[in-house]
């Protein structure tokens, strides 16, 4: 079993929550953040006055999956959240030992599938 978190920006969350369903994620959880990467924010104008935004507005979506599904999954993120621009995001894939599901003690993929 894997844990993908992917972060990129929030424009592509309806894309990427649809990709990843058809992909065969059986569940999502979804938190807006704020950071930065290698372009280390932004300058903005407000009123005329120039601003620099450190901490740029971003998305994090965190799926289990079970190895059989891990890139599709992947590929279907990296399709849906590209934009060809900076800033579009990363997607991190870690080893995942054990999931149980608290309402009916199934344990790992079991516990993955509706």
């Amino acid at each position: 079993m894997k844990y993908v978190t992917a972060v990129f920006k929030p424009s592509r969350l309806d894309a990427v929550l649809d990709a990843v369903t058809a992909a065969g994620a059986s569940g999502v959880t979804v938190t807006e953040v704020r950071g930065y990467g290698r372009q280390q924010g932004k300058t903005e104008v407000y009123r005329g006055a120039e601003y620099e935004v450190r901490l740029l507005p971003k998305v994090r979506v965190e799926i289990a999956v079970p190895d059989a599904v891990v890139e599709k999954i992947v590929d279907a993120i990296t399709q849906a959240a590209n934009t060809n621009k900076i800033g579009d995001g990363k997607i991190f894939v870690l080893d995942l030992d054990q999931v149980l599901r608290i309402r009916t003690g199934e344990k790992n993929e079991a516990a993955l599938t509706t």
